[in-house]
């Protein structure tokens, strides 16, 4: 992702809040992956007691006192599992935080190019919105099967700094689902098929 975002152009440029719709769908997605986060936070609390009762335990019971030399395993469990837990939800939650940002609405280009040498294995290029003069107002990395062309389009683009192009001449572009959602988002990723490309 680039931009300038001091460039007194964006001062300018309009925008709109997120509609309570599309914050739904990231809040689903937060939930569904809150329903997998389930299992590292249940395994952190589970260690953390473990360790607990194995501190209680030694420091209450003279016989016991030597179980304390076997705490840190549990200790070291319960940290595995609290970052574990943090790793998943981290994505979800930063961009349900997003949601809270502008959407802005560009009346000038989108910029479509190929990959480079510092893509991702899964990116097949690149999508940009431009401004009028066709200087680069922000860019993403864009990821499927297809390869992107090197076209310049003119088109009146939404798009969010976090997320990306949301439409493009009003048409959705895919980046979030249309419809409602399945409780939790299970099911999503193949709505569509498994070689839907988006």
């Amino acid at each position: 992702m680039r931009a300038n975002v001091s460039d007194a152009r964006w001062r300018m440029l309009a925008r709109r809040p997120w509609t309570a719709a599309e914050r739904k769908i990231v809040w689903r997605g937060l939930t569904g992956r809150f329903a997998l986060a389930v299992e590292p936070l249940l395994g952190m609390l589970f260690m953390s007691l473990l360790t607990w009762g194995i501190v209680y335990r030694a420091q209450h019971v003279a016989s016991d006192a030597t179980l304390i030399k076997i705490a840190w395993i549990f200790a070291v469990g319960a940290l595995a599992f609290g970052g574990y837990f943090f790793a998943v939800l981290v994505a979800p939650f930063a961009a349900y935080l997003q949601t809270f940002r502008p959407i802005y609405v560009l009346d000038g280009y989108v910029r479509y190019r190929e990959a480079d040498a510092r893509s991702r294995i899964d990116g097949c290029g690149y999508a940009a919105a431009l401004f009028a003069d066709r200087t680069l107002a922000y860019e993403w990395e864009w990821l499927g099967t297809k390869p992107l062309p090197n076209v310049t389009l003119p088109a009146l683009v939404e798009f969010s700094l976090y997320a990306g192009i949301h439409k493009i001449d009003g048409k959705p572009t895919g980046l979030l689902p249309e419809g409602e959602l399945p409780l939790l988002a299970i099911g999503i990723a193949t709505r569509h098929g498994r070689r839907a490309d988006l």
